[in-house]
């Protein structure tokens, strides 16, 4: 298993919102970070810097961003458990809506062990039943 790298909730977010622009719109700067984050463009400038300097981002000289290959680890690992969560909390019969917004806290806090448990259940009862 890769090395985890420890790294607060707000960067995984970013490094999160970073893969899903560059799946839907190829390419990604700190604007469009802004714009789907709601955040300042000075706040965004800062966490870009920090994710930069901590070697989980790379910059352009025409400011599009891209993720380094432990960027892009953690980013993965986080938007699988975001997805996963959500499809969990719906088949459990929590709202659509709700479910984005649990999903979202859950992802960052839940022990890897348990996580792999959850999905693992999950997995295994879309194989019995793939109505559910």
């Amino acid at each position: 298993m890769a090395r985890k790298t420890m790294i607060h909730e707000s960067a995984e977010d970013y490094l999160e919102k970073i893969l899903m622009l560059t799946e839907r719109n190829g390419k990604v700067r700190s604007i469009d970070i802004v714009n789907e984050m709601n955040f300042s463009k000075p706040s965004i400038s800062i966490a870009m810097k920090k994710l930069r300097e901590s070697g989980l981002i790379l910059m352009d000289q025409y400011g599009y961003i891209t993720l380094t290959p432990e960027g892009q680890e953690i980013a993965e690992r986080i938007y699988s458990r975001h997805k996963l969560l959500i499809r969990v909390l719906t088949a459990i019969g929590v709202e659509s809506h709700k479910a984005e917004e649990e999903a979202c806290r859950i992802e960052h806090d839940i022990d890897d062990d348990t996580y792999e448990k959850i999905r693992d259940y999950y997995e295994m009862r879309m194989r019995e039943d793939p109505q559910d």
